[in-house]
């Protein structure tokens, strides 16, 4: 269960204080975005769950945590072999930790994405309940195994689509072989095809601001814009010495054309986001970079002990290379100094490289419960490979009293974030927080 201490820190007053860094005119689309429901707001308010489970009992043992580990950064991606694999895909905020941190977060967002749906009481604890055993029957399976064993786990989508299609519906399958599909498309030309445009014969950025805005369109002043692009020029060159000598070498073959800053997602609006277009042999040979503003940890101040890492761009890969099963090639990272004199870490990832994460909305009650215990399983697989499996499956046990506990916990914890939704609306209603719809 969470029972709010009365000391409990105003979620509404973290936001505040981490909007602080943040770009101030994206600011209101942050939290306009947070505004759109209970789960958009559960997706953007990691840092007030961080405060509140640090307030949670824990058992001591640490694993190399998600730190925001709700559903929705759970999704398909194409790995350097080019197979589909199913992982977790974002990292910002990892940091070693307790491993109920993300137990509980992955568990509460199933309960608040559930309702959001409309599921009923019986439903909803049929789907918290499936995830909570799928972590734990998975990482006591994974206890079994040895080092190398577990290191190489992996979730390729094919043979998971082979291993549930008896427990889908057609209709199901049909979702399942239709995203899957559409995962393929999604790659650099994709991205090229949709985000571009030709203007006096040069391939550019095509604007689409806010959410969307050429560097060109952002600086007008030639002196200032200049000043960005050699920043941005500066940061990609340095960033290559992070890389592997292969991807090095691979990302020497490509061409600097064009760069813009882009909003993305719901906890991450607001913190500086830049896409690098360029270009290899032709225009039919695009890459396209995304350069990510690494800010510390949520769980920084909770944890007991700060990144082991000279910067949050390193931490942020070298934390995603612990847990997932294959990382992008042109995973890397950076320290720059902007146009106006401040250091700001980096990390640097494909834009799209077969990425594609499921329509929660859409999804009935036994679709959500699947995808529940696919969740759990893969939680499992990256707490094992950093972790103490074999502390961790003891502690667990064979009875169900651990996901029992752990849907007690998010049926509480998801009062707990309606109310704070609410006070979010107030706050926006009385003017305390500028909230501006852009969806």
């Amino acid at each position: 269960m969470f029972d709010p201490p009365p000391n409990r820190p105003d979620p509404i007053g973290l936001l505040q204080q981490q909007a602080q860094a943040r770009v101030p005119e994206l600011v209101p689309v942050r939290y306009g975005r947070m505004l759109a429901s209970p789960f958009a707001y559960y997706r953007g308010a990691a840092l007030p769950m961080a405060s509140d489970l640090a307030t949670t009992p824990v058992t001591g043992l640490e694993v190399q945590a998600c730190g925001d580990a709700h559903l929705s950064n759970f999704g398909i991606f194409a790995s350097p072999e080019r197979r589909l694999v199913f992982d977790i895909n974002d990292f910002d905020e990892t940091l070693p930790g307790p491993w109920e941190w993300d137990v509980k977060r992955l568990v509460t967002s199933m309960e608040v994405a559930a309702r959001d749906n409309g599921f009923s009481d019986k439903e909803r604890r049929r789907i918290d309940v499936a995830t909570g055993a799928s972590y734990r029957q998975s990482l006591r399976q994974l206890a079994g195994m040895g080092n190398l064993d577990v290191w190489y786990a992996h979730a390729d989508v094919e043979d998971l689509q082979q291993a549930i299609s008896e427990r889908m519906t057609a209709r199901q399958r049909k979702v399942v072989r239709k995203s899957i599909a559409k995962a393929r498309t999604r790659d650099n030309l994709q991205a090229f095809s949709k985000l571009t445009e030709v203007e006096d014969g040069r391939v550019r950025i095509a604007a689409d601001p806010p959410l969307l805005v050429p560097v060109t369109d952002l600086y007008p002043d030639e002196v200032t814009r200049a000043d960005m692009l050699d920043m941005l020029a500066r940061l990609v060159t340095q960033y290559r010495r992070s890389l592997l000598p292969s991807s090095r070498d691979l990302l020497n073959q490509f061409r600097f054309v064009d760069m813009a800053r882009k909003v993305v997602g719901v906890g991450s609006v607001g913190t500086r986001c830049w896409i690098i277009l360029m270009l290899g042999r032709d225009n039919t040979d695009p890459l396209f970079l995304q350069v990510k503003e690494a800010e510390e940890s949520v769980l920084c101040a909770y944890a007991g002990h700060k990144s082991a890492y000279a910067t949050e761009g390193e931490r942020v890969v070298m934390g995603q290379r612990l847990i997932q099963q294959a990382s992008d090639i042109f995973l890397g990272w950076q320290r720059a100094q902007g146009y106006d004199g401040k250091q700001r870490d980096f990390y640097v990832r494909q834009l799209r490289d077969g990425k594609f994460s499921l329509d929660i909305g859409t999804m009935v009650p036994s679709g959500l419960q699947l995808y529940g215990e696919l969740c759990g399983a893969t939680l499992a697989r990256a707490h094992a490979r950093t972790g103490d499996r074999i502390a961790l499956a003891s502690y667990l046990g064979k009875a169900p009293a651990f996901e029992n506990a752990a849907a007690d916990f998010a049926a509480a914890y998801a009062d707990q974030n309606e109310r704070d939704y609410e006070a979010l609306g107030a706050a926006a209603a009385s003017g305390k927080i500028p909230a501006e719809r852009d969806l």
